[in-house]
């Protein structure tokens, strides 16, 4: 039985890390703002505080005392990992922390991105992901504690949501259950990996005290290679919706239309992900056991049974973005056809 404080331990990953432990045994405790409904046991300690006040956290986080382990779930700017360092040196076996595949450069120099790929993130998420990578592997070689890095892609479950070209709402997945159009940034091609939360979970789990997992860095990512189009396809399945009426936009014309609906489209979506989780596989144990299919109608069932679904009809920009590219495509056709005299 390990001793596991989980910094965070109420959101999307968090839970399921949380009841695995719960599940294996474990010791654990976690500690977040409690702002968050939780789902997780009534048996796991619950200790609450706002890490980002460093003083506090750091005195808290040594009132604790020591810890097999630390997963930090919520580390995401250098200042965050310099106090996590500060709070934990000599004092734990280890700490997990919860990067991202976000800290590549996109698209990518060779696919699939393997983890020596270089770190040229494009947004700030990104970037300051790689620094904390690199703040907590200079405390691992300084012999503060024991790292390991694991970097997933985009994860889902029950507790979140089915992520699209705008972003996290859900307004898209109404119109493919009312047979609307729905919007795809390009030609919808690009190639998306999505990885359920418990799968993703359980490689933080093995992490634990693994001595081979030290001062390395994994990706956990879906292992269907899946076009942006096909994901919308699999998704209508899910509901037992018709086939997605898809609509092609150029990803640089949303930016100019919507940019704040389409930033990760700009920097990530638009370009291909396509990961090797072989180094997970052989240290980890992790595997790709949930299908698309069936996690898209677990988290689709999640979201209709906690009213997470947005009416469409609240969105109306929407339909005027279909509205608006319809009619200057069929008005370009026509005065193409209208200069080069095409009958």
């Amino acid at each position: 039985m390990a001793k596991v404080l989980v910094i965070g331990g109420t959101g999307l990953i968090s839970t399921a890390i949380v009841n695995q432990l719960v599940e294996r045994g474990d010791d654990v405790t976690v500690f977040n703002r409690g702002k968050t409904e939780p789902r997780i046991p009534i048996t796991v300690k619950r200790i609450y505080g706002d890490r980002k006040d460093y003083a506090a956290f750091e005195n808290r986080m040594r009132e604790l005392g020591t810890f097999d382990c630390v997963i930090d779930m919520v580390c995401y700017v250098p200042e965050d990992a310099e106090s996590v360092v500060r709070a934990f040196r000599g004092r734990i076996g280890q700490l997990i922390f919860c990067s991202t595949v976000d800290v590549y450069n996109k698209p990518a120099v060779f696919y699939p991105y393997r983890e020596d790929h270089p770190r040229e993130a494009a947004s700030d998420y990104g970037r300051n992901k790689a620094k904390c990578e690199d703040i907590l592997m200079a405390a691992h070689e300084r012999g503060d504690f024991k790292v390991t890095i694991i970097r997933p892609a985009h994860t889902y479950g029950e507790g979140g949501t089915l992520i699209h070209t705008f972003g996290w709402r859900t307004h898209y997945l109404d119109r493919i259950r009312k047979g609307k159009p729905v919007i795809q940034h390009g030609d919808g091609n690009s190639l998306w990996v999505v990885c359920h939360i418990d799968d993703v979970a359980r490689a933080f789990v093995n992490a634990i005290g693994n001595e081979r997992a030290y001062g390395k860095a994994y990706h956990t990512t879906g292992e269907e290679w899946l076009t942006w189009n096909r994901y919308l396809e699999i998704i209508a399945e899910a509901m037992d919706a018709p086939k997605p009426q898809i609509v092609h936009i150029p990803t640089d014309l949303l930016a100019k239309l919507v940019p704040d609906r389409v930033y990760w489209t700009v920097v990530n979506f638009q370009y291909s992900n396509v990961f090797d989780n072989t180094a997970a596989k052989e240290d980890l144990g992790f595997r790709y056991t949930i299908p698309f299919l069936e996690g898209a109608r677990r988290t689709i069932r999640w979201l209709d049974e906690h009213g997470r679904i947005e009416d469409c009809s609240n969105d109306p920009v929407y339909d005027w973005l279909i509205e608006l590219w319809e009619e200057m495509t069929s008005r370009m056709a026509a005065e193409l056809k209208n200069r080069t005299g095409q009958q």
